[in-house]
C-alpha cells in the first residue's frame, strides 16, 4: 500500500470519528434539556423550591434552542435528532410543568385538579407530534401554535409567586386557567414568530449590545416580573397578531360594484 493510499484511509477514519462526535454534540444538549426537566420535578417534590424548579425549566429551554442550532451549524440534522428532541420536550415542557403546578398548589385547590394538568400535558404532546409531521410544509419563519418551551416558560413564570390568604386562592385559579389557555394555544393554528433565522455568526453592530445588556440587567434585578412579562407578551402575540391581521383585511376598501351595461 502506498503512502498516499494509507494517508487517505487515515483521513477517512478521522473524518468518521469527527462525524460521530458532531452527531453526539447536539444530542448532549437534548440530554441536558431532559435531565434539567426531570431534576426540576425532583426539586419541586423534595424541596418545594418552585422558583428554583422554574429556573431549571428556563435553563432547559436555552439548551433546547441550542441543540437545533448546533445541529444546523455542523450540518448533522437527522430524523433521529428531531424525534429525540421531541421526546425530551414532552418530559421537560409537558410533564414537568404539569407536575410542578400540581405540587405547587393545585392539589389543594380541588381533588380533580390533576385533570387540568393532564390536559396541558396532552396538548404539549399533541403540539410536538404535529410539529414533527409539518416540518417540511410550514414556513420556517413561524411556529404554528405556541411552542412548547414558551408554553412551559409561561406556566413556570407563575411559580415564582406564592401569596397568602385570599390571594392564594386567586393565584390557584389563575394557574389553573393558565394551564387551560396555554394548552389550547399550543394546539391552535395561531402563528408565532420563530427565531431560527437569526444568524448569530454574522457581525452585529456594537449598538445591539445596549438593548441586550439592558434586558439582561432587568432580568437579573427583576427576575420574577421580567420572566412573567416576556412570557405573557410572547404567548399573547399569536392571537393578537391574528386579530390585527383580520381587522386589517376586513377594514380594506370595498370592491367597487360592477357597472351595469348601457342599453
Amino acid at each position: 500500500m502506498t503512502g498516499g493510499a494509507r494517508g487517505e484511509q487515515v483521513r477517512q477514519r478521522v473524518g468518521r470519528r469527527v462525524r460521530r462526535g458532531a452527531y453526539l454534540l447536539p444530542s448532549l444538549f437534548t440530554m441536558g434539556n431532559m435531565i434539567l426537566g426531570f431534576y426540576a420535578v425532583i426539586v419541586g417534590y423534595r424541596d418545594h423550591d418552585f422558583p428554583k424548579a422554574a429556573l431549571l425549566i428556563f435553563a432547559a429551554a436555552i439548551l433546547d434552542s441550542l441543540d437545533g442550532r448546533m445541529a444546523r451549524l455542523v450540518g448533522t440534522e437527522s430524523d433521529f435528532g428531531k424525534e429525540y428532541d421531541s421526546l425530551a420536550d414532552v418530559v421537560t415542557f409537558g410533564v414537568a410543568p404539569a407536575l410542578l403546578t400540581y405540587l405547587w398548589g393545585l392539589q389543594d385547590f380541588h381533588r380533580d385538579a390533576w385533570m387540568i394538568c393532564v390536559f396541558y400535558m396532552v396538548c404539549c404532546a399533541t403540539r410536538l407530534a404535529r410539529f414533527n409531521v409539518q416540518t417540511k410544509v410550514v414556513d420556517a419563519r413561524w411556529f404554528v401554535g405556541l411552542p412548547t418551551p414558551a408554553a412551559a416558560g409561561t406556566i413556570c413564570s407563575l411559580l415564582f409567586f406564592s401569596p397568602s390568604g385570599d390571594l392564594w386562592v386567586w393565584m390557584q385559579v389563575l394557574v389553573a386557567t393558565a394551564l387551560l389557555v396555554v394548552g389550547a394555544l399550543m394546539v391552535s393554528t395561531f402563528r408565532y414568530t420563530s427565531f431560527k433565522k437569526v444568524d448569530l455568526r454574522k457581525r452585529w453592530s456594537f449598538r445591539a449590545l445596549v438593548p441586550i445588556v439592558a434586558v439582561v440587567l432587568v432580568v437579573y434585578f427583576l427576575r420574577e416580573a421580567a420572566f412573567l412579562t416576556l412570557a405573557v407578551l410572547y404567548t399573547l402575540s399569536g392571537p393578537v397578531g391574528a386579530l390585527v391581521s383580520r381587522v386589517r383585511h376586513s377594514g380594506g376598501s370595498p370592491t367597487p360594484p360592477t357597472p351595469e351595461p348601457v342599453p
